[in-house]
């Protein structure tokens, strides 16, 4: 009998604390946000604005007053408050994209406001369609092959797009978990400039590409790798582009063997291989990349890359040398993360005020989203849209997926023209595929 109390009593106590705990409320704290427009530009309303919280990923979106204002209601985390808007004004697009980190603790005091200073910027006509750069694994098993990386540019325009004077060009340092020194006091010591590190790769010949077109340049390996990885890239293609140039002292055989014999030679890119530089291969981080494209204005790509007086030192090492690239250069730019990382940003909010994580060595890429309002617009897209994609990372820590539900490949083959988003934010621009386009 006194078992039977005793279970009793042991079950009424343990409903009673369950009750308990389900009625407790979790506490949240008043985050008010506001937006700060650029001089000149009036504040719009019902922007939406993000608070991502970064450990566990979830987010809540409000749209702001006529005020730029908006409120949210979140327990103690540490947050990212983000917003973009784009408007069009005499057929130029334009950017407005901002972010902020917010911690909120228990004595977080909300009459103060969470300030976004949105940075301004034009859409491009030229953009960076995919960047391939984390690998793929080996057939046996025994790790991962990283040398086929390659980017693809896209006119994604109504008018042809020269890329006369185009170049290639990365931030150093090369990898966004490292210890930035280019840091201080918590921000960018550059504000008006990117720093291209090593060297740059430019388009040795005039090249033309007409809208809705797109150029692939292979970066390492320009052969076809699926002979040795069958999960590689085959690079064996006349339409290709190809980094190769052994004169530069970008020689690495590893990184530049002899193209393939099916890659004409005018379609290999030129380099310049900065003074001081000894690397012998222009690495690009195949986990964290800040990668951009830029063309140099009344200088030629290898006078600038040999101007001395446009020369910054990583670090103060000669053998870091980088160059200054004006802001009014830079095309665009693709800011990638390492995923489950600390990072550090180092392309400017006006080139891309967000980012992309990535985990490399499993055949993902990095492909932007389409903008579905200016795609569907087309009149000659009908019945040639593809939806239900399911090519995305979601199903993995930190993947992402493209929320047009637009399958852009599949639409391309049944001939339909494709408008890339590009809002000058890779957060909202990008998603981690989980198969390289030209597989």
């Amino acid at each position: 009998m006194k078992k039977l109390y005793f279970f009793i009593t042991f079950v009424a106590l343990a409903a009673t604390l369950f009750s308990c705990k389900e009625d407790e409320v979790i506490k949240t704290y008043e985050v008010n946000v506001q937006l700060s427009y650029p001089s000149g530009y009036e504040t719009a309303d019902s922007v939406a604005v993000t608070l991502t919280n970064t450990i566990s990923k979830s987010s809540y979106t409000l749209k702001t007053d006529a005020d730029g204002k908006v409120t949210f209601q979140v327990p103690v985390g540490a947050y990212e408050a983000s917003a973009t808007e784009r408007r069009s004004e005499g057929g130029i697009g334009y950017n407005f994209n901002g972010l902020v980190s917010v911690t909120v603790t228990d004595n977080w005091v909300p009459t103060t406001p969470v300030n976004i200073e949105l940075v301004v910027s034009k859409s491009s006509q030229l953009v960076i369609k995919e960047l391939y750069i984390g690998g793929c694994q080996k057939d046996d098993g025994s790790g991962a092959f990283s040398r086929d990386q390659y980017v693809i540019l896209y006119n994604n325009s109504d008018y042809d797009a020269s890329l006369a004077n185009v170049c290639l060009g990365a931030v150093v340092p090369s990898n966004s978990n490292v210890t930035n020194k280019d840091y201080v006091d918590g921000a960018l010591s550059y504000t008006d400039w990117i720093p291209a590190g090593y060297g740059i790769w430019y388009f040795q010949n005039e090249v033309t590409l007409a809208p809705g077109k797109q150029i692939v340049i292979a970066l390492t390996n320009a052969v076809d790798n699926t002979v040795t990885y069958s999960k590689s890239i085959n690079f064996a293609n006349a339409e290709y582009y190809c980094t190769y140039d052994i004169a530069s002292g970008f020689n690495h055989t590893s990184y530049y063997p002899a193209p393939s014999i099916a890659i004409p030679e005018s379609h290999f890119l030129k380099a310049v291989r900065y003074s001081g530089v000894t690397a012998n291969a222009w690495s690009l981080s195949n986990t964290s990349p800040a990668f951009f494209i830029f063309a140099p204005q009344d200088v030629t790509p290898v006078d600038f890359a040999n101007d001395a007086d446009r020369t910054n030192l990583y670090g103060g090492s000669s053998t870091q040398a980088r160059k200054k690239v004006p802001l009014d250069w830079v095309i665009d730019g693709i800011e990638v993360f390492k995923q489950g990382t600390t990072n550090y940003k180092r392309l400017l909010a006006s080139v891309d005020a967000g980012y992309i994580n990535h985990i490399n060595a499993q055949g993902y890429t990095l492909y932007r989203n389409v903008d579905k309002t200016a795609t569907e617009a087309i009149a000659a897209n009908a019945g040639k849209l593809v939806y239900s994609y399911t090519g995305g990372t979601t199903d993995v820590t930190d993947g992402t997926t493209d929320t047009s539900g637009i399958d852009a490949e599949a639409s391309f083959k049944n001939g339909a023209r494709i408008i890339y988003l590009d809002t000058n934010n890779s957060s909202n621009d990008f998603h981690q595929r989980k198969v390289a386009s030209l597989r």
